[in-house]
């Protein structure tokens, strides 16, 4: 797809810990009725769908009332967003970093009406942003796949460039470099997240230049890499979800940025507290968004305990994994 994506993340890094600006103005411990945008398919096997999965569970243990329209492109957004704020919906998502203008515009109409973004740019009064600590995972698969590669050369597949991408790449490398000197991270940029020919060839192509383990970062585009790995006897790692659950045979780990386990922390905490006008950043030592996988089984036991190793490294702050 050609519209700007989550991907577009946030380039504000404070923490949790950091103080807020002045609370939102929605009262805390009130009904919550909460409204998601969302920027594709609730079948996506990735980042939309994760987020309408997210409703279910607060209806059930939040009691909130819910509602979501998929596939809002940006000509759309300000539209979808209005409507659920005159429709009285006091929380209102707009589900990556391309809603971020759109939800500006609106909110500054509707300034009783709280306003989310997951991986957004610029918190304000009755706006909040959230986003990952992206490059903590993606440099542990760089380090593991330096330790596992037999070729020298391993691939990092992405759509477009935004700090999403752009910090995944980095700490991929970042990660490769730490474990071996030699060697060659391949990236290749389809500027399409959904495509699954795109995944394939992009996946073929750097299989064809020795590429042995490739990580696609893509939505649906994902799949046809790893179809591309499987019918090549490559290796893979997966992306938000645990992909050795539906890859078991090409799965050497994944990186589980739990799109769930972010909003639902978010939803509860606009029911019990509010949201502030200001950035929630989720980092690996918050395994409920952020965390490894399963390590498939060509990974030896010595090179688990490296990597458990550079994780309790980060929780500590000994590790520093750049940018954030």
């Amino acid at each position: 797809m050609t519209l700007t994506r989550r991907d577009m993340a946030a380039a504000l890094a404070a923490s949790v810990g950091l103080t807020a600006l002045p609370r939102m103005v929605r009262a805390a411990g009130g009904p919550l009725k909460v409204a998601i945008a969302l920027p594709g398919s609730i079948a996506d096997g990735g980042w939309s769908q994760s987020a309408f999965e997210v409703l279910s569970q607060a209806r059930t243990e939040l009691q909130a009332e819910t509602a979501y329209s998929e596939k809002v492109h940006q000509p759309q957004q300000v539209e979808v967003l209005s409507d659920y704020a005159r429709r009285g919906y006091n929380l209102v998502i707009g589900h990556g970093g391309e809603f971020q203008d759109a939800v500006d515009r609106v909110a500054a109409r509707f300034p009783k009406t709280s306003f989310l973004v997951t991986n957004g740019l610029r918190p304000s009064a009755n706006v909040a942003t959230a986003d990952f600590y992206f490059s903590q995972p993606a440099y542990l698969l760089g380090f593991l796949a330096a330790r596992i590669s037999k070729t020298g050369k391993v691939g990092i597949i992405a759509a477009q460039k935004f700090k999403f991408t752009n910090d995944s790449v980095a700490g991929f490398e970042a990660g490769f470099r730490a474990a071996r000197n030699d060697g060659q991270v391949v990236t290749t940029w389809t500027g399409d997240w959904d495509d699954v020919a795109k995944g394939k060839e992009a996946a073929v192509n750097q299989l064809a230049q020795g590429v042995d383990i490739v990580w696609p970062t893509m939505d649906s585009a994902t799949a046809g890499s790893l179809q591309a790995v499987r019918e090549k006897g490559a290796m893979a790692f997966g992306l938000y979800y645990d992909a050795i659950t539906k890859w078991p045979d090409i799965t050497l780990q994944s990186a589980i940025l739990d799109v769930r386990g972010l909003l639902f922390d978010m939803l509860a905490k606009a029911k019990a507290e509010g949201l502030a006008g200001r950035n929630y950043k989720f980092d690996i030592t918050m395994p409920q968004a952020v965390r490894l996988g399963s390590f498939g089984p060509k990974v030896p036991p010595e090179t688990v305990a490296e990597i458990t190793a550079l994780i309790e490294r980060m929780k500590s702050g000994q590790l520093a994994v750049q940018p954030v």
